[in-house]
């Protein structure tokens, strides 16, 4: 039709997971999961995205509306930083959902406007993500994660395939998604 215009379609939260997973590949974090990988762990937490590069974790939690944001407060792992994931740890939204001044202490923003994900506060320099974090994320509950991926592996045969060396430039390629 002449004259139409085609807009943009309403931001889901799978998309927003997904979202968050391209963008913290895209910053060397090589291994992420995200909101379809469910895991038990002792506090229950089950993080939007999470990813390790080396020692250091991001956990992003994504929200669509500002009721999700503020009902995640409730959660005893938000209530009591120690026991949540992540060295760092991220909300993503549209913009309008959350400000800087609704963040809790030590939390970054990131907006997402369609498929671009802009860092509104609390990112770090690339060198920052080894010193700088401003959480000790729960590393028992992180590797209970890890752990669970791996076991997944183990039970469809392909754990095997981590005695394989990874091939030149594969890795760098991983990360350009």
């Amino acid at each position: 039709m002449s004259g139409s215009r085609q807009t943009a379609a309403a931001p889901t939260h799978s998309g927003l997971c997904a979202i968050a997973g391209r963008w913290l590949r895209g910053r060397g974090f090589g291994v992420v999961f995200r909101d379809g990988f469910k895991a038990v762990t002792d506090t229950g937490e089950c993080p939007d995205a999470i990813g390790w590069r080396g020692a250091v974790s991001v956990l992003i939690e994504c929200k669509l509306s500002r009721a999700d944001f503020l009902a995640d407060r409730c959660k005893p792992f938000r209530s009591d930083p120690l026991a949540g994931m992540g060295d760092w740890r991220f909300y993503l939204c549209p913009p309008g959902v959350i400000t800087v001044e609704d963040l809790p202490h030590g939390w970054g923003l990131l907006h997402a406007s369609g498929k671009r994900v802009s860092a509104v506060h609390g990112l770090p320099g690339n060198c920052g993500w080894q010193t700088d974090a401003p959480f000790a994320g729960s590393k028992r509950c992180e590797v209970q994660m890890l752990c669970s991926g791996l076991r997944r592996m183990v039970v469809r045969g392909h754990f095997d395939a981590v005695y394989d060396p990874i091939p030149t430039g594969a890795a760098e390629r991983a990360t350009d998604v």
